[in-house]
């Protein structure tokens, strides 16, 4: 039995075991594992039993609703990690050069939802040779080891690395339905606001955004003390967005992200003259592998020229610092 187990543990670990706990690592959690690798659950608790008895220890703790990583799943993690990010890398480039072009991006789920991806069809129908690949997360991903193209990012500029780009900056301010504004109480001044629900992030208060908050908002406009006649509260910005569209409140929103409902009339800026500066800007970075890839540039140029719209809609004006990375 000893022999047997040294044997075991002495042989290559199979890959399939690793892109198993790596996707259990990641969302600490069994079922969504298996949802992402198209796998059954027990398929994934088996590959993941196989790797604890080839390495020898067991590298989750498992309670009943949740799991979590041994020290030893955590080492392991922090090697199989930029490993597998590096072999998918490999192989999509390998891809590339076989077959269609196409490029990979990382944004955030809400930045894709609202400006993305209601303008990709116009790229699509220009390019029709490129395929386009949306990783959305709110996790920051490092293009030097994956097989992403570029990225989308929201941050002041003073967290931007030197050949970031900047596409537009802006301004926060409050958006109702047309409707609710016709049929609802007057909103002429922001002591008007207490008559309605205020949306907001749930999470806003407790967050690096919290310049994103309705008190802020108030405090600047002389209103400190106002009481909403009730709070609503999302995780995202699409969902704030999309509970506006349908008449549940007012919602402090990012006027970069709403632009095209305030144009098509969906949305209303009942307080124009209010607005509030944001210290976030929105930024596009190449990855360092990827700068010379023809297919790559296309959509850069897009992306910068779709940013100089967003520009001129919303009445931006870049820092200073930044006026050299405008197109």
């Amino acid at each position: 039995m000893l022999h047997s187990q040294t044997h075991l543990r002495s042989r290559p670990i199979a890959a399939g075991q690793l892109r198993a706990f790596e996707a259990v690592a990641r969302h600490l959690n069994f079922r969504a594992a298996s949802e992402e690798l198209a796998l059954t659950q027990s398929a994934v608790s088996r590959q993941i039993q196989a790797l604890e008895e080839d390495v020898g220890v067991s590298l989750f703790h498992r309670h009943t609703r949740a799991v979590e990583l041994t020290g030893a799943g955590g080492t392991l993690l922090r090697a199989v990690t930029p490993s597998l990010e590096r072999i998918d890398g490999a192989v999509r480039q390998i891809r590339q050069s076989a077959g269609r072009k196409s490029v990979a991006l990382t944004t955030f789920a809400s930045f894709a939802s609202m400006w993305l991806i209601p303008r990709l069809e116009v790229f699509q129908r220009e390019n029709p040779e490129i395929d386009i690949r949306i990783d959305a997360s709110d996790v920051a991903v490092d293009l030097d080891i994956s097989d992403l193209d570029l990225a989308l990012r929201y941050a002041p500029a003073s967290h931007m690395p030197p050949h970031a780009i900047r596409l537009f900056g802006e301004q926060i301010t409050p958006v109702i339905s047309p409707w609710l504004l016709k049929s609802g109480p007057r909103l002429k001044k922001p002591d008007d606001l207490a008559q309605f629900t205020l949306i907001e992030a749930g999470d806003a208060h407790r967050t690096h955004f919290e310049w994103l908050t309705w008190r802020r908002w108030l405090d600047q406009h002389a209103t400190p003390k106002l009481q909403a006649k009730r709070w609503l509260y999302f995780n995202y910005a699409y969902q704030m967005v999309q509970a506006a569209l349908t008449g549940q409140g007012v919602v402090l929103a990012r006027l970069p992200l709403i632009a095209e409902s305030l144009a098509s009339g969906d949305l209303v800026e009942p307080l124009p003259h209010l607005r509030m500066e944001s210290p976030m800007a929105y930024w596009l970075i190449i990855g360092p592998r990827n700068v010379a890839r023809p297919e790559v540039l296309a959509f850069c140029e897009w992306l910068k020229e779709q940013g100089a719209q967003t520009r001129k809609a919303i009445g931006d004006m870049p820092d200073p610092d930044a006026v050299d990375n405008l197109d």
